[in-house]
């Protein structure tokens, strides 16, 4: 009884590091928005004020179907570590930077360590908690994406008048060094080594199909019209790489979005569960 008691507060531990590392993901997400007009004035370059999101946007999705991949090899914490480590990087060079350039490119770099943390720390529940109860923390999980939403903007707006537009990021600091201390400590390490291959040409077909879309989205209408060659290019070739992805998939020994998913009814009730959360994120 005692053991079982050790074990489930071990198991809060670690949920607790992993629901923090979650909640620096999704929060980064919303809490900027409120910060651009301030950050434009401060900077400058008006005209690339979208690239300040689409960068994060765009390495969160190209990095994103390699991340759980390289969990299988590595292990899911010293790769959560890794993307931990990353995305504290991006955060700290964010709050430092001196031009819309530097921003652009360091939130770049926050996005290649986002991209791993939500997808890590996901998978990480399957090694501390039994399968029985892992609905009842990934439905915790769920509510953090809601939390986010709701205080992203409200901290974003109260530290950027209050303190600095720079606090956005910098607020992720000692967070993110909680959350890192946590999971070095609890989080288990994997025992046994399994050879895994990686899908590259399905991995970049996802990421580049992806992107093209996020694009599409992100300046049709905005720097571009939606009738534009840009934009066509940008449609075309996202719907071709797609297109190319389901054939490369169904050949590829290990692909990175087996076509069995999409047969599976469990996989889609649970994507439909998902989603109002994940758009309202990605719509800020």
């Amino acid at each position: 009884m005692a053991a079982g008691a050790s074990d489930h507060r071990r198991s809060l531990v670690v949920v607790s590091g992993l629901m923090l590392v979650m909640l620096l993901a999704s929060l980064d997400q919303t809490i900027v928005s409120t910060a651009l007009p301030t950050i434009v004035g401060e900077l400058g370059g008006l005209e690339h004020l979208s690239w300040v999101v689409t960068a994060y946007l765009l390495a969160v999705t190209a990095v994103t179907p390699l991340y759980g991949k390289l969990g299988d090899l590595y292990g899911r914490k010293v790769v959560l570590q890794v993307a931990l480590v990353l995305f504290l990087a991006g955060s700290a060079l964010c709050g430092l930077a001196q031009g819309m350039t530097e921003l652009i490119a360091f939130r770049a770099i926050q996005g290649l360590g986002g991209g791993g943390l939500m997808v890590s720390a996901q998978a990480a529940i399957g090694d501390v908690v039994p399968p029985r109860e892992r609905g009842r923390y990934s439905g915790l999980f769920g509510a953090v994406f809601g939390v986010s939403s709701v205080a992203g903007p409200l901290i974003g707006g109260f530290l950027t008048t209050h303190l600095s537009w720079r606090w956005i990021f910098y607020v992720n600091l000692p967070l993110g060094v909680a959350a890192l201390a946590v999971l070095a400590v609890t989080l288990p390490s994997r025992s046994e080594h399994r050879h895994h291959t990686i899908d590259y040409a399905g991995t970049a077909l996802l990421a580049a199909g992806l992107s093209a879309i996020i694009l599409l989205t992100s300046l049709g209408g905005n720097t571009y019209d939606w009738g534009s060659p840009q934009i066509v290019l940008l449609g075309v070739a996202g719907v071709a790489c797609l297109v190319a992805l389901t054939v490369v998939e169904r050949r590829a020994a290990e692909p990175i979005l087996p076509p069995a998913l999409f047969r599976n009814r469990g996989s889609w009730s649970r994507a439909r569960w998902r989603w109002p959360s994940a758009s309202r994120c990605s719509a800020r």
